[in-house]
């Protein structure tokens, strides 16, 4: 009798085995032979587990509400290595961002298979091989950006199959043939020298003349002269008229285009409508998404309006930003200016603009919920922040700006760095936000000149004094946001509690040299902290608030100090420039009051060196930097912007 027993648990034990075996994730699979076949040096990708089952919580991951994998974004990160075929497995993919890496290897064809990819950038790699035809049955694309390759053969004459493709970049590769009528918009093909037009008769060569963006085919020639004679005849008798048509049809087309980028009616109700990678909400959808703007949805306040708390049709949880002051210039370039970042900047540390709404009235911007607010409520929040992750914030903090900064094309400056305006992701990554300050710039210019903004005790010296604004203006921020994640204060908290007006750098650079770090750590933190952690982040936080603009450091060098390298020598070298500045001081110094005492005669020249002298002694230097000689008049303003943006 105990054998049927014995037999039905056995029964029983693999039914429950069967039923609790639970197949691994086919995008987990995916996503884990992409990283396989990368070079990830930063680690970047090292959170991708093979033994996870939902990839959501990856970083450069993007997923729907319903889970699903719809975005891989890992620009700017250094990847090499290949492609994996794996990654048409990503059947539900609308993005694929991967450009400004070194991956090299051929583009693999397995991308055609993904239905509902609408953005596929992958320019500033080393991709090498033909332009898979495949590509070409990706109905819903839109943008392909495949420029700044290796890639050769012939230009991909399918690709003016794909209906809705409204930009194509194919330059700097190594294609040949003709290029076809394409739809798309946008074409560029520059940088190819063996490109030639459709209906040339001649071959093509490296001798043909070079397409650029947009271009028009010749029309074939006549074999009469009669024929061409009509043809200038009609042509000049026309000629006025085309004139005045040409000049009205301008001004029409002009008003269009206008209206088409910014001006969405506030009748259309038929769903979202997609410019590129955004998102064109109509007004009525975010008024319902935010409770018609309530006052409980509030999330912040800047100088360029509120943001408000919103929840989509879908259930997507987002923040709005609704400007203020819309009709004046101010209101219109805040908005324009974001519009045209968010096509430059696409970072996993920079917040990612999803869409906006424009009508006459109204501009509205929309980025994703971030659960965990910003750096300076969760500062002054509980539980407080450890250290490591304070640390792992201006890591990633620093990697946001250096993008910006070096990595942009033009170049980006944000212009009001502070804890308020990094936001933290639900796994408390950094994610540098509100771009309304940002300043577009050209590689031309060193410097932006513009109206003063920012927030007082974060703005740098030479752009409060000056008007003049640059990468280092961003750094000098962001020393005083190391500041800030150090004693869980902001700039001007912290100036009181010092309760030295215009003293505030110079107090915490006498705390550094005096090794007494532990008198600025946060008192939330107790004695949960590295020490000497701290006072290299103390070390890097001074750097980067020096008087000078010039002696501060780029943030491709703030960001190699931060993880550990260079910072010793670094800190040497400005020790032994600040000593160097204080025994030249010390010398004129000396020097003054020796021709001063010399003899009875006086004259007004040392007369002014005596007053300068004593004016001296009544203001401090900046970081061990003097303030005489031919440079007073400019570190008198210095000095003067510091206290205005130090504390009260």
């Amino acid at each position: 009798m105990a054998l049927p027993w014995v037999y039905l648990l056995f029964l029983l034990s693999c039914s429950v085995l069967c039923f609790s075996y639970e197949p691994r994730n086919h995008e987990v699979e995916a996503l884990i032979s992409l990283r396989v076949s990368l070079d990830d040096p930063h680690g970047v990708l090292s959170n991708w587990d093979e033994n996870s089952v939902d990839p959501c919580s990856w970083a450069m991951i993007t997923c729907s509400s319903d889970s699903l994998v719809i975005g891989l974004g890992a620009p700017s990160q250094s990847l090499s290595g290949t492609l994996s075929a794996a990654i048409g497995n990503l059947t539900n993919l609308r993005q694929v961002l991967l450009q400004n890496n070194n991956i090299s290897g051929q583009i693999p064809p397995e991308l055609g298979t993904l239905p509902k990819l609408q953005t596929l950038d992958l320019s500033n790699n080393q991709f090498s091989g033909v332009i898979p035809s495949s590509l070409s049955h990706l109905g819903g694309l839109k943008y392909l950006r495949l420029n700044n390759n290796s890639l050769s053969g012939p230009f991909p004459v399918s690709l003016a199959k794909i209906p809705q493709l409204a930009f194509l970049d194919l330059s700097y590769n190594n294609l040949s043939g003709p290029v076809p009528k394409f739809p798309a918009r946008s074409l560029n093909v520059v940088g190819n020298p063996l490109i030639c037009g459709s209906s040339s008769t001649e071959g093509c060569s490296g001798s043909t003349t070079l397409l650029p963006i947009s271009f028009s085919l010749p029309s074939s020639q006549g074999k009469h002269k009669s024929k061409k004679i009509a043809i200038a005849l009609g042509v000049s008798l026309s000629f006025a008229c085309l004139i005045l048509l040409s000049l009205g049809l301008f001004w029409y087309r002009k008003q269009r285009q206008h209206r088409a980028l910014l001006y969405i009616s506030d009748y259309q109700e038929d769903g979202l409508v997609r410019l590129g990678n955004l998102n064109i909400f109509t007004f009525k959808q975010l008024q319902h998404a935010t409770d018609s703007f309530s006052t409980k949805n509030i999330l912040g306040a800047g100088g360029f309006g509120n943001v408000y708390r919103g929840k989509l049709g879908d259930g997507t949880l987002v923040a709005v930003k609704r400007l203020k002051d819309v009709t004046g210039s101010a209101g219109e370039s805040q908005f324009r200016t974001e519009l045209e970042m968010i096509s430059l900047a696409v970072h996993r540390n920079l917040l990612r603009l999803i869409g906006y709404c424009a009508t006459p009235n109204e501009k509205l911007l929309v980025y994703p919920y971030m659960s965990n607010g910003s750096v300076a409520s969760r500062l002054r929040g509980k539980p407080a922040l450890d250290w490591n992750t304070r640390k792992r914030i201006a890591i990633g903090a620093a990697r946001g700006l250096l993008y910006l900064h070096e990595q942009c094309d033009p170049k980006i400056i944000h212009r009001d760095v502070k804890a308020a305006n990094v936001l933290l992701d639900e796994y408390y990554e950094a994610i540098v936000g509100d771009f309304g300050l940002a300043k577009l710039l050209d590689h031309a210019d060193s410097h932006v000149t513009t109206a003063v903004r920012g927030t007082v005790g974060h703005i740098a010296p030479e752009y409060l004094s000056t008007g003049q604004s640059s990468e280092k203006t961003d750094v000098f921020g962001f020393g005083i946001l190391l500041l800030e994640l150090i004693t869980g204060m902001t700039a001007l908290e912290f100036g009181k509690t010092v309760n030295q007006k215009g003293a505030m750098l110079e107090w915490v650079k006498k705390i550094q040299q005096e090794k007494k770090v532990e008198v600025l750590v946060d008192k939330e933190l107790g004695r949960n902290y590295d020490r000497i952690e701290v006072g290299e982040m103390l070390q890097v936080a001074i750097l980067c608030t020096q008087n000078l603009p010039v002696h501060r450091p780029k943030m491709s060098e703030v960001v190699r100090m931060l993880e550990g390298d260079g910072l010793a020598d670094k800190w040497a070298a400005s020790q032994n420039h600040n000593n160097n500045n204080l025994n030249l001081n010390n010398f004129f110094h000396s020097h003054s009051n020796n021709s001063s005492s010399s003899g009875p005669s006086t004259t007004l020249a040392s007369k002014h060196g005596d007053d300068n002298n004593n004016n001296a002694h009544d203001r401090p230097s900046m970081f061990g930097m003097g303030i005489d000689g031919d440079d007073e008049d400019e570190h008198s303003l210095d000095s003067y912007a510091m206290e205005l943006s130090g504390p009260r």
